[in-house]
């Protein structure tokens, strides 16, 4: 396992070859002192649509901290997560952790802004940040306790940012950060695939149309495993395109039967939750390490209902139970959840460089047009990512 430090180290050496061989050195610049306010899509509240504001007058980012760097952000991309927080999904836990020790003089989180992935140009950076400099083009997903990716410029922790693929533009590199971070945390750091060991080894993945879905099928083929997608019978041809060995429609049929007729699993993603964790863990090859790992879990929502301390301690119960339950029938049952990481990223960037994963995007907005692109992920059913063109002219 690298170090911190030694982490550090690998991530200059990459930027110093992108850079055309130069070493990396800290930029340091002053935040244009003409500029304090900033285009941006906030919400001044939680609820539907109407809720979306734009405004000429967000505040600019500063540095607080000698690890972050400002972004320009070119593009940005929707999620699901995007419309929960819309909704107020998730505002206990997101306020204790933006706010721990209660010290800000103003006790709300707004105004907000939206939005997860990001890609764009480094403008400043702070004192300890060695890998990357101004003008590099880099790409990240920022953590939803954080103000999002939906303004002109975006403040990030240098850890959290990695240089944007070669070969992508920066729209389409929007599309991948948040889904691709999330598909790895349940796939590599909680599943514990990797390169090394999952060739040969039988993948089932319930939703996998959707953003994780897509990125989660590229990520376990490129890896050299069977990959069996469930998905409408519409996204076949996607799913076929990605790598999908097989395909199965959820709407024809008895799913949990039809699955049955299959070879057991070794690993199983669910981005679908709800009935499906009744049977699911069904299919896996019993006494053999084989995984269920779910992205459908109550922490948020338990906070929301019980507050921080006793949403909490029904999360851990449940999940305690849960898996001991489980590995007493031989599988191991997991959860999973984003985590935000540079050095991730790192990794996805030379997949997609190798032509192993290519983004998936349904449709391109405006930044004028924001409000469009929530309602056209409200609509569902969509084949691959929203995104937003934030430089756009239009």
């Amino acid at each position: 396992m690298l170090s911190r430090g030694a982490a550090a180290s690998g991530r200059a050496l990459r930027g110093a070859a992108r850079s055309g061989g130069q070493p990396p050195v800290r930029g340091l610049r002053a935040s244009p002192r003409w500029r304090s306010a900033m285009p941006s899509w906030v919400i001044d509240r939680y609820g539907r649509n109407d809720v979306l504001r734009f405004t000429r007058d967000m505040v600019f980012p500063t540095i607080h901290f000698p690890n972050e760097v400002i972004i320009k952000v070119h593009a940005a991309s929707l999620n699901p997560i995007d419309l929960s927080m819309r909704s107020g999904y998730g505002a206990t836990a997101l306020n204790m952790k933006r706010d721990p020790l209660k010290l800000k003089s103003m006790d709300t989180e707004f105004p907000l802004t939206l939005g997860r992935d990001v890609s764009g140009v480094v403008m400043e950076c702070g004192l300890s940040v060695s890998y990357f400099k101004p003008g590099d083009e880099v790409w990240a997903a920022i953590p939803p306790w954080k103000q999002g990716t939906l303004s002109e410029f975006v403040v990030a922790n240098g850890n959290e940012v990695s240089f944007k693929p070669k070969r992508l533009s920066h729209t389409e590199a929007a599309s991948l950060p948040y889904v691709g971070l999330t598909a790895w945390s349940a796939v590599n750091q909680v599943g514990g695939l990797n390169q090394s060991n999952c060739s040969g080894k039988r993948v089932l993945i319930l939703g996998a149309s959707g953003g994780v879905g897509t990125f989660a099928v590229q990520l376990v083929k490129a890896w050299g495993a069977h990959v069996t997608a469930v998905c409408s019978h519409d996204a076949s041809t996607l799913m076929k395109k990605l790598g999908a060995d097989d395909v199965i429609d959820y709407k024809s049929g008895n799913l949990e039967e039809r699955l049955k007729t299959l070879p057991l699993f070794d690993f199983i993603l669910d981005n679908v939750g709800g009935s499906t964790e009744k049977w699911a863990l069904d299919l896996l090859k019993k006494w053999s390490g084989a995984t269920y790992v779910t992205l459908v879990t109550p922490f948020l929502i338990n906070m929301d209902k019980l507050g921080v301390a006793d949403g909490m301690l029904q999360t851990g119960v449940t999940v305690g139970s849960k898996t001991v339950k489980h590995l007493f029938k031989g599988v191991h049952y997991r959860w999973a959840f984003f985590t935000p990481s540079g050095p991730s990223l790192d990794e996805i960037a030379e997949l997609v460089d190798s032509g192993k994963i290519q983004p998936v995007i349904d449709q391109v907005f405006s930044f004028s047009e924001v409000p469009k692109a929530f309602l056209k992920m409200e609509g569902g059913h969509a084949r691959g990512k929203t995104v937003i063109d934030v430089i756009s002219k239009k």
